[in-house]
């Protein structure tokens, strides 16, 4: 008979809580829960500046269930590109649900994206997204399709909503179900290519859709129970940048010199889905060292505003997708996965150090630490976060190869600094992950993480990345050490030169990046887009730059937002 209460008491708060959700699709919610947290953590006494790390504990919630979305194909979508009357489409979607946040407006939303399918109106992905503790009162999904353009502003091509306000361990789910486009939100330019081709074409249609399945996978694990998260698959992408490589002079040593100032560099931009979820103490928000830094974050000053959008057009340059960049994928965390990942930073090759922020979602992005950051009050992490008020955790990161990958990192020589033999810089790297240690650390003053969460961290690490040896270190207690070893690659990398990593092809760079650079070089006598950058903050009021998309963006960013709020449950 107790055991019959008790069931039915859970049963009881299942159901109140499933009115809480209904109540905050509808607009009609309590928020004192989420205000809690907030109101927590206004009674914390600093020692410093506002910011760090964040303890507001994880909202109530019963336990989700895991879905499969699979982003299948689409056809008939607008012809971005009036040369090869075709486009470069992706997907860019972004899931809602009612499970309340620790912050519900700087908490950044779930977000996924394809790979592009290049040429092609009618592209096919049958890309996979699985998410964890999507709740019983259902789910809110919007699929944006861009084309994609590594010189200009990726166009929007329209979108999709897939509103489901209900579902439960039975659910039949959605197979393979055909959505259409809403031309409104597209691209005017995109969809009069496709008009005027339709003309001299019957079979040219001018309605578009996109085919998406959602499977039902079962009850997510009790213990993660509170927020969603994505499980896998775990994408991988490297993107090469010649403008940034060229700002920060990592060339390549095979491109001979000739008059044309623009030559072949290599600076990649990296980006892994680790599996989630990331464990909940990892939580840290921007820190206000600095008056404009909470503004930069926001944008609610003219000066933050530039900042916002420079940072975010920065971000979305450095982390695009272009014809060059490689990508793939894996079921799950394995060998081959930490192989990938020591493939990506080139194995314990040249002295490398990373820069690098682990998003709450598991996005771990990371790029050569250098000085192509260091323009103005642009921050390196604040960049790739994406502006992001909270992120999981920031800092720097190396990797050494080990003479004897049975002993302890600690207790042998390493690469760098000793040659070692079986290896760089003479031999190809072994590939075997037990011979790398992956030295990881906090050293970031944007987001200050918490020293004392590293063992967290490193457990997490050693999940995602099976048979590699890591080792943290706290910027603060291990300076002396951290420095030392930091120095120590710095002098391999002056050794070794900059290796031949480019991009073989400078294409993808534009005439006005070539301005630019010209500009920071010293080599041109107007301003580019980034020296611009500066003169604009210092004298805000005088010009605001418009870094997302121009005129048009605003008025279809407006008719989205009425979009939205009609669709219903998009706040």
């Amino acid at each position: 008979m107790a055991e019959d209460k008790g069931i039915d008491k859970e049963k009881g708060e299942d159901t109140k809580l499933k009115d809480q959700d209904s109540n905050k699709f509808n607009g009609t919610g309590n928020d004192q829960e989420k205000e809690d947290g907030r109101e927590e953590e206004k009674k914390k006494k600093h020692n410093g500046p506002p910011g760090g790390l964040d303890q507001t504990p994880i909202p109530s919630h019963y336990v989700g269930f895991t879905l499969k979305f699979t982003f299948h194909r689409a056809k008939n979508l607008p012809m971005a590109d009036y040369t090869t009357l075709s486009s470069d489409p992706y997907i860019a979607a972004e899931l809602k649900t009612s499970v309340p946040k620790r912050h519900d407006k700087e908490d950044p939303i779930m977000v996924w994206r394809t790979p592009t399918v290049h040429h092609n109106t009618d592209p096919e992905w049958n890309c996979e997204w699985i998410v964890a503790n999507v709740p019983s009162s259902g789910f809110r999904l919007k699929a944006r399709l861009y084309d994609e353009d590594p010189n200009d502003y990726d166009d929007r091509l329209g979108n999709i909503h897939v509103n489901v306000d209900s579902i439960h361990e039975n659910w039949e789910g959605i197979k393979e179900q055909s959505y259409s486009l809403k031309k409104r939100m597209g691209s005017k330019r995109a969809y009069l290519i496709r008009s005027c081709a339709s003309m001299f074409n019957r079979d040219i249609h001018m309605s578009g859709e996109v085919t998406i399945s959602v499977e039902m996978l079962g009850k997510s694990p009790a213990e993660y129970k509170g927020r969603v998260y994505t499980v896998g698959p775990c994408h991988w992408s490297q993107h090469y940048s010649p403008l940034i490589g060229r700002i920060a002079g990592t060339k390549d040593p095979e491109e001979k010199k000739s008059e044309k100032t623009v030559e072949k560099y290599d600076f990649q931009a990296n980006q892994i889905q680790l599996q989630g979820p990331v464990p909940e103490q990892l939580y840290h928000r921007y820190v206000e060292f600095r008056p404009f830094v909470k503004g930069m974050f926001t944008g609610h000053t003219i000066r933050g505003w530039v900042l916002n959008h420079a940072l975010h057009h920065q971000h979305s340059r450095i982390y695009s997708f272009d014809k060059k960049t490689v990508y793939g994928s894996f079921p799950s965390p394995s060998k081959e996965m930490t192989l990938k990942f020591l493939d990506l930073v080139h194995y314990d090759q040249g002295g490398r150090i990373y820069t690098y922020v682990l998003t709450l979602d598991g996005q771990w992005r990371f790029t050569e630490t250098g000085k192509e950051f260091g323009i103005d009050l642009l921050s390196k992490h604040t960049m790739h976060s994406d502006v992001s008020i909270y992120i999981a955790w920031s800092g720097e990161f190396f990797v050494r190869r080990l003479k004897n990958k049975y002993k302890d990192p600690e207790e042998q020589e390493t690469h760098p600094p000793a040659d070692i033999g079986s290896g760089a810089p003479k031999d190809e790297p072994p590939k075997d992950p037990p011979y790398y240690q992956l030295v990881i650390d906090n050293d970031s003053g944007t987001y200050r993480p918490n020293a004392g969460l590293l063992p967290i961290l490193k457990k997490f690490l050693k999940r995602n990345l099976p048979g590699m040896k890591i080792t943290t270190l706290d910027c603060g207690a291990d300076s002396e050490k951290m420095e030392k070893m930091k120095n120590e690659q710095r002098e391999r990398r002056k050794e070794g030169g900059n290796r031949a990593y480019a991009q073989h092809d400078a294409g993808s760079i534009s005439s006005s990046d070539e301005e630019a650079v010209d500009t920071v070089e010293g080599q041109g006598k107007e301003r580019g887009k980034l020296s611009q950058l500066g003169h604009d903050i210092k004298q805000p009021e005088k010009k605001i730059v418009d870094w997302a998309e121009g005129g048009g963006k605003k008025e279809r960013e407006k008719r989205e937002g009425d979009d939205d709020r009609a669709v219903g449950g998009w706040g």
